[in-house]
């Protein structure tokens, strides 16, 4: 799909001539991003095409510098022209940009020196045919399960591209990456019966995936075991957060420890820095650096060496999220977490985030449940971020005597994030799937509205 050699040395250059430009123009410093990719998609409903998408795009991002003023500005079009209109935009912007004391580029002592291959592109290049193939596979798969009698589709895509960046500190750095993918949704029951579900699986490398008639066969599986869900008087109780929903636990402590909330004061772990949060044996993990990882990279948006960091070491909070900037606000230093959007200035956020795996087979991790709740779906969400106050809808299925029993929906989960993240316990049935992932995991204490 890509000539790699010389699709990185065309962005390389292209962000040196911008850079070099902005400082003629009077940048005092400047950074630029380059981001290529191409993708086919093909989704079909009830054995026919209904949803065949091709996507190219090539895009440069500009932050510029000037003192303690930035500006950030976007183009698409990359001949001389149309690059020296880009970098007199972002000029006559920065000059205009209210002063950000916190602003501007990388100390050259934290950048990223030692290029890593970590295989995140294969040389499977699909044809549309083929997507459109593997689709119908999964979706029929979806539909040969007893008790299906509708369907919203099935899909399969791939996609590659190319990341580079560069800055006037002296940082240059590219990174290629692509993924391959396959869901179904199936419908089960009739009239006002019904219920659906679904299956999915990605992976950067298209031999990491499962075959599309497993994915749909699940997805059928899934939806016909929902069937005629009853609603549950309101109580408090343990409840069991299927794997592939377990990871929005992990996306409420990266927003609680996100640098910027920090800063401003509106995370509830604002003062709980080096302190146990978690039960003690628990690790949370950040792992840019994983082989084959969907967020893995070896540096950050501001050119930062990234590097494996316990984010929880043995339930204890260890660091903040952070980018150049937030570290400056909390005099503390980056821990190569920057972000960015092509036309936006760098802000933290997680990459490979996981909660590690306990000791426990999900079967055991119920098997002393009297009365619980496993939940297997959840929707809408109303999470305090000042406050950690949590409540959320969800379906799944009951919990009697350690096994599960009927499915329940139209129910409401509420609690306090820092009093259910000390109350974790994970089972051992980690996958890496989603780039924030956890195991199964049991929160003991929950308070559950139903009818």
């Amino acid at each position: 799909m890509f000539d790699r050699k010389a699709r990185a040395a065309e962005a390389q250059n292209l962000l040196a001539d911008i850079i070099a430009a902005a400082r003629k123009a009077g940048a005092d410093n400047a950074d630029a991003l380059f981001s290529e990719s191409r993708s086919l998609s093909a989704g079909v409903r009830l054995g026919k095409p209904e949803d065949v998408e091709s996507s190219e795009s090539r895009e440069i991002g500009l932050r510029v510098l000037i003192g303690q003023r930035q500006a950030c500005v976007s183009t698409t079009v990359f001949t001389p022209d149309a690059m020296a209109q880009t970098v007199e935009r972002a000029i006559g912007m920065a000059r205009l940009a209210p002063e950000d004391k916190f602003c501007g580029l990388a100390d050259p002592a934290q950048l990223a020196r030692d290029e890593q291959d970590l295989d995140l592109l294969d040389d499977v290049d699909l044809p549309m045919a083929d997507l459109l193939e593997r689709a119908r596979a999964c979706e029929a798969a979806a539909l040969d399960v007893a008790g299906i009698t509708n369907s919203e589709g099935g899909s399969a895509s791939r996609s590659a591209g190319l990341i580079a960046f560069a800055a006037s500190n002296g940082f240059s750095g590219y990174g290629f990456g692509g993924s391959h993918s396959i869901s179904a949704v199936a419908i089960a029951g009739r009239d006002t019966g019904m219920e659906r579900d679904w299956d999915y699986a990605a992976a950067p490398y298209f031999s990491d995936l499962p075959s599309p008639e497993a994915i749909g066969r699940n997805a059928g599986e899934r939806a016909v075991k929902r069937l005629n869900p009853r609603k549950i008087e309101s109580q408090a109780m343990p409840v069991v957060y299927e794997n592939r929903v377990a990871n929005s636990l992990l996306g409420h402590l990266a927003g609680a420890i996100n640098g910027a909330a920090v800063a401003r004061g509106t995370s509830f772990l604002k003062d709980k820095l080096g302190e146990e949060i978690f039960a003690a044996g628990l690790d949370v993990i950040d792992d840019p650096l994983r082989k084959r990882g969907f967020r893995s990279r070896w540096f950050d948006m501001e050119g930062v060496a990234r590097q494996t960091r316990k984010l929880i070491d043995n339930g204890r909070l260890t660091t903040w999220l952070l980018d150049c900037g937030t570290a400056r606000q909390l005099g503390m230093q980056s821990t190569g977490h920057a972000s960015r959007g092509i036309a936006s200035p760098p802000s933290p956020g997680p990459t490979n985030l996981y909660l590690a795996a306990g000791k426990l087979s999900p079967a055991e991790l119920i098997a002393d449940i009297k009365l619980g709740l496993f939940v297997t779906e959840m929707m809408g969400s109303s999470v305090n971020g000042l406050t950690g106050d949590y409540s959320r809808g969800a379906a799944g299925y009951l919990i009697r005597d350690g096994k599960l029993a009927e499915p329940v929906s139209e129910i409401t989960i509420a609690g306090n994030l820092k009093q259910m993240f000390r109350a974790i316990t994970p089972a051992n049935d980690l996958i890496f799937k989603y780039g924030t992932d956890a195991p199964t995991l049991r929160v003991d204490g929950m308070t559950i509205a139903g009818r």
